[in-house]
């Protein structure tokens, strides 16, 4: 091993590695409770699979750990055009029950919407580190919502509007982390209320008022004030529009999230059986295995979108917040190492993946809990799914990657 090579390890950040092996290794006791039935082995469902994508992924973090950040920064935009491509073929040639989700590549099948999120953080990052991209300028500005947008449309065709969401989610804190100053990015974000408050009329003059009164407070020109009541304006016209574009099913999710709907047995059952399961694990849980809850199989998607509610059901309140608290100091590790990067577009990528991460966690941690509505986000590390726990892994590895280059311009 080359001196070289022996430096970059020692700066390897250890503590994110740590962090995200037990983050995997509470996640696979979860997911082998979650698959175990009575007579049957969960090693040989999706619980042996899901080991053999952790092997795969492990190969994946380990490439993206040893690549340097010069052929990453080289190769964004063709990784993101490749990406775009296995999309628009998706929607072409896709498998799925009733939706175009996967590709099949001979025996395996993948979710292009997932290397795409990492495809997007690369080429957003590269775009931003770039010396003749101004935030300031408009055009440079539209050019990243494109880079976001594109993607975001390709994935909410499928339709898959919990993950589409993600790539939005990208977008803002990388914008942010550029130096798009707070007015702006509220300009942004604002007419998302008025999309919001737009099917009731004091509701949306009341978000009119407080963004006038935000955008004072924030010091923004009368152009941004006209322009942000202009943009509220028009979002609140659109809403209607858009929401009849949504599916019926996604439709009726919004309105028992927002308890316009009341369907205790179809649209909320989800959510009141994940209580159910967090609630009944007290403090100490239940015991691995031993969840009623779980292995009644009243809990529905258990080994994917409510992964965390048979940790709350089997481990309790101390498993929940061990799981939590992992998150959060895996975040922190992600913020930690974005901050000390030397290289711009380094800086980008870490912050990229914090925000894919950040998302994930928020909204199914949330949907678990009552507090989202229920989306379809996995939980990273610990659902079942191969090719988010592929692309997860690529992402640490990333971050690892930094972490060790740090000091390179």
């Amino acid at each position: 091993m080359g001196h070289s090579w022996r430096y970059r390890l020692e700066h390897l950040d250890k503590p994110l590695v740590v962090a995200t092996a037990l983050l995997l290794g509470l996640g696979l006791v979860a997911l082998y409770s979650a698959c175990a039935q009575a007579g049957d082995s969960p090693w040989a469902g999706n619980f042996g699979r899901q080991l053999g994508w952790l092997a795969l992924g492990f190969v994946g973090f380990v490439l993206a750990c040893v690549v340097s950040l010069q052929l990453l920064n080289y190769l964004a935009y063709f990784l993101y055009g490749v990406s775009v491509i296995l999309l628009v073929l998706l929607l072409l040639f896709g498998k799925g029950p009733g939706v175009a989700r996967w590709l099949a590549l001979g025996p395996v099948q993948i979710q292009p919407a997932e290397l795409a999120k990492v495809a997007l953080v690369l080429a957003l990052a590269r775009f931003l580190s770039d010396t003749t991209t101004d935030l300031d300028r408009t055009v440079d500005l539209l050019k990243a919502f494109g880079l976001a947008l594109v993607p975001m449309a390709l994935v909410a065709k499928q339709p898959n509007l919990g993950t589409a969401m993600v790539f939005g989610a990208v977008l803002l804190p990388m914008l942010f982390w550029a130096g798009l100053s707070l007015s702006s990015l509220f300009i942004i974000v604002s007419p998302m209320l008025s999309f919001v408050a737009a099917f009731h009329k004091v509701a949306l003059v009341g978000v009119l008022v407080l963004v006038i009164l935000a955008l004072v407070i924030l010091r923004a020109s009368p152009r941004k004030i006209v322009l942000a009541l202009a943009l509220n304006i028009a979002a609140a016209l659109a809403a209607p529009m858009l929401w009849n574009q949504l599916h019926d099913y996604q439709q009726q999710r919004i309105l028992a999230f927002l308890g316009l709907k009341q369907d205790p047995m179809g649209l909320s059952y989800q959510v009141i059986q994940s209580k159910v399961a967090i609630g009944s694990g007290g403090i100490w849980g239940k015991g691995l295995l031993h969840g009623t809850q779980t292995h009644l199989r009243f809990l529905p998607a258990q080994h994917t979108d409510f992964i965390f509610s048979v940790i709350g059901e089997e481990l309790g309140f101390v498993g929940t917040m061990a799981a939590l608290c992992l998150f959060a100091f895996f975040l922190y590790r992600c913020l930690k190492i974005a901050t000390q990067a030397r290289n711009a577009f380094a800086s980008y990528v870490v912050m990229g993946v914090f925000s894919v991460f950040a998302w994930h966690i928020l909204v199914n941690v949330g949907m678990a809990v009552g507090i989202m509505p229920v989306t379809g986000l996995p939980l990273p590390f610990m659902s079942y799914g191969g090719s988010f726990l592929l692309a997860s892994l690529i992402m640490v590895g990333l971050v690892a990657n930094v972490s060790m280059r740090w000091d390179e311009y």
